[in-house]
């Protein structure tokens, strides 16, 4: 085995982490991915969701998934509407198709979800009674829930059945029809249906996946030739970068013999795409074929593990290393064992005692050994331990990445034992020894909200407009720029200075949670507000980038057309893909994914579909963005019984959508990882408890899943939530998310000069933003749906 003999060389550098300078594996493109994966339907759940009665110990870690900044906003057209092409042959036959098929619809979900004998027996019944694009409409629905049952030669008869029945999806059951085929096992029958693919279907989203089926196929029935002379004349092309076709070139040069040329196709796809499924097989392919990885190799891939938080795969990779490398240097197992320790360590699996029994090192791997003997200290509570190790590590090792690290981690500690001074002096430290760590602007933010909190208005009135400065688009520009207007209202009485900063606020960031307490501040002031020239901290203020949005699609557009028809036959996991194709979809594509899973009651895939779109709204006024955009974003969905139980129990029904949404984005059947259950994400413990109280009777675990049932027991809930904190709403909703002790012990730190000051001052992260995030929501659903 070829082993790194110079001591430290194989290991520098581990991938650092609060850099960001992480090796993600290059993503493959969407359309494959999907079309390699079929999956039940399903969707994730909110992260407040995940995290609701989880260990709150490290809340304050590093939020990534805020509203997004009001730059860079995406532009949907006035030209969707004159980009509709005239109607053609193709989408008269595939809009006819979609007709035709709008019955099938809710069966074929139904088959998709279930997948029981009577869904299969319906769609069978239907396929028989309406034959044409019908019918091969339904035989690709059960041929899609035979995949998914894992029932090949099923599918592939169903494919074929849906290929004889019409032509609107025939690149579908052609494509689909193959996969099934290869999975029997029989790739002989795939040829006909892949060879040629792309000229018999020129605008299919599987053309670069078809070569790659073939070669498969080729693969199977033993001819890897075949395949070598597919791929190869593939090379040069976009497809030729994808990790399928560079595993499935391996695949065929190995099995035609030619381990020379396949080994170096694994060993690439294996360190320079850590996380994919291919990196796995292909070392399993290296180890059939006696081609062991370098030390190097394997480190690489083990450090991508590491940033990935794949703990337990990196660890074991790091132990199997050193426990492997006859060749490796002691200075090389002694690094490697270290890094299986910080391993261990995040997987709270390490004692303060087996830290300190590790090897002494240099460089990289000393800092990280310091590292981790400061987050046991902070485990333990050893305040004094942890600020000596910090010390030192300041002193020794000034530019480390785990210095970076444990001034972040620090800086969380003490923020959370309402320690102000030390909290602020590690972030301070952290922001000028690495200014550009992603950790810098949220540190810079506490450094000055801190200092408010300490009454030093002067220091924090300077760092605040630093903030807006250094860190403009920063996520909590919009926060200092709120707080620095208080200053100037509140304490310099400098009332018109304060109005440029909330109309700042408001104007570039109009639906933000702050924005609408600026214009409650604009409203205060009032007269008192005298015209003066903005500060000069106001032009580092991004301006909000106002697109053109029609809430037009083009309707005669045939991707988006095929796309429907796709929600028609249950292939869901094929809608987006479909939407991508069409070269005009960045303008309407969004819009069109999220109205087709709405049209068949998805409503959490069709609210995800606009959150992942590249439209900042919430920094958008209501007015400027259409109506349909704001639905979609903020939709209905048991409206009834949230009404109902809302009034019920004394609760605003706005309170209770956008907690759903917050909580669930109206996944009914959400169960997080601390097993809250649906809508409302309610403990099995609590609806017992409640259930007994509200007399119903038959009650189970899973019958938090009956949305009915959520709402009723988690409408009483959240009122005796509320009633527990004197119906004050911040504290309850801080509550419902973090529990009622960190609440009362944020309560007793007192000094707060309102409500608002109490929220900002929340330690947790996810906690502080649940709460601004559904106070806004609750404000937008009051005006999207204004009682009548």
């Amino acid at each position: 085995m070829k082993t790194v003999v110079a001591a430290g060389a194989l290991l520098a550098g581990m991938v650092p982490l609060a850099s960001g300078a992480v090796g993600a594996t290059q993503k493959k493109k969407h359309t494959t991915a999907v079309a390699q994966k079929h999956t039940a339907k399903g969707t994730s759940k909110s992260g407040s969701a995940e995290g609701k009665a989880k260990s709150r110990g490290n809340a304050t870690s590093h939020t990534k998934e805020r509203s997004k900044k009001a730059s860079g906003v995406a532009t949907h057209t006035r030209r969707a509407r004159t980009r509709s092409r005239r109607p053609t042959a193709q989408t008269i036959h595939l809009t006819s198709a979609f007709h035709a098929t709008e019955q099938l619809r809710p069966m074929a979900q139904q088959l998709a979800a279930t997948r029981s004998a009577a869904a299969y027996a319906g769609i069978e019944s239907y396929a028989r009674q309406h034959p044409g694009e019908a019918a091969s409409a339904a035989y690709l629905a059960i041929g899609h829930a035979y995949m998914l049952d894992h029932k090949y030669a099923d599918a592939a008869a169903s494919f074929h059945r849906a290929a004889a029945s019409g032509t609107a999806l025939d690149d579908y059951a052609d494509y689909l029809g193959a996969q099934a085929l290869l999975q029997a096992g029989r790739g002989t029958e795939a040829y006909a249906l892949l060879d040629h693919f792309a000229d018999r279907h020129p605008d299919s989203i599987f053309n670069a996946n078809a070569p790659v089926l073939l070669a498969n196929a080729y693969i199977q029935q033993n001819n890897p030739q075949a395949a070598i002379k597919l791929l190869e004349s593939l090379s040069g092309t976009q497809i030729a970068a994808d990790n399928d076709f560079r595993y499935a070139l391996g695949r065929a040069y190995q099995t035609a013999g030619d381990n020379a040329h396949a080994a170096p196709i694994f060993r690439s796809l294996y360190v320079t795409q850590p996380l994919s499924l291919e990196a796995s097989q292909a070392r399993t392919q290296l180890d059939a074929m006696h081609a062991p990885l370098t030390a190097a190799e394997r480190k690489s891939h083990a450090d991508q593990l590491f940033n990935a938080k794949r703990y337990a795969e990196a660890g074991a990779e790091y132990h199997a290393i050193a426990r492997d490398g006859a060749g490796l240097s002691t200075a090389d197992r002694d690094t490697l064992q270290i890094y299986a320790a910080v391993c261990d360590l995040k997987l709270k699996r390490i004692s303060e005692r087996q830290v300190k029994r590790l090897p002494e090192t240099t460089g990289d791997s000393a800092a990280l050994k310091q590292y981790m003997l400061a987050e046991l200290a902070r485990n333990s509570d050893d305040e004094s331990g942890h600020d000596a190790i910090l010390a030192r590590m300041v002193q020794q090792f000034p530019h480390s990445r785990w210095l970076e690290e444990a001034l972040y981690s620090s800086g969380n500690m003490y923020l959370l034992k309402q320690d102000a001074q030390r909290a602020i002096a590690n972030y301070a430290q952290l922001v000028k020894l690495f200014p550009a760590s992603v950790y810098a602007p949220t540190a810079h933010w506490r450094t000055a909200w801190l200092n408010y909190r300490l009454r030093n208005y002067a220091e924090a009135a300077r760092l605040m407009d630093e903030q807006v400065t250094q860190y403009p688009a920063s996520l909590e520009a919009p926060t200092a720029l709120y707080w620095r207007g208080r200053i100037y209202e509140d304490e310099e009485h400098n009332y018109g200075q304060a109005a440029n900063y909330y109309r700042a606020l408001t104007s570039n960031y109009a639906n933000y949670y702050y924005a609408d307490l600026a214009r409650e501040r604009l409203r205060v002031i009032g007269s008192h507000a005298a015209a003066d020239a903005p500060a000069a901290a106001l032009k580092s203020v991004p301006p909000r980038q106002v697109p053109t949005l029609t809430g037009e699609l083009p309707e005669n557009e045939p991707h988006l057309i095929k796309a429907r028809l796709l929600a028609n036959a249950a292939l869901n996991e094929y809608i987006g893909p479909e939407i991508q194709a069409s070269p005009t979809s960045s303008e309407w594509g969004a819009l069109a994914q999220a109205e087709i899973y709405a049209s068949y009651g998805e409503y959490t895939r069709s609210l995800q579909s606009m959150k992942h779109s590249a439209l900042s709204f919430f920094a958008l006024p209501v007015s400027q963005v259409p109506m349909v955009y704001w639905k979609l974003l903020f939709p209905q969905p048991y409206w009834v019984g949230i009404v109902s139980n809302a009034k019920k129990n004394g609760l605003d029904p706005y309170l209770v959508a956008s907690l759903i949404r917050q909580e669930t984005e109206f996944n009914a059947v959400a169960v997080s990882r601390a097993n809250a259950y649906g809508l409302m994400q309610l403990l099995p413990s609590v609806g017992r408890s409640l259930a007994r109280k509200e007399k119903i009777r038959g009650f189970r675990t899973s019958s938090l899943l009956d949305p009915s049932i959520n709402l009723e027991l988690g409408t009483v809930n959240l009122k005796a939530v509320l009633d527990r904190f004197g119906g004050q709403l911040e504290y309850a909703l801080a509550a419902y998310n973090a529990g009622d002790t960190p609440v009362h012990r944020w309560m007793a730190a007192g000094n707060y000069k309102d409500i608002h000051e109490f929220v900002e001052s929340i330690p947790y992260s996810e906690t502080r933003e649940y709460v601004q995030a559904i106070l806004r929501n609750r404000e937008m659903y009051r005006v999207l749906y204004p009682e009548r």
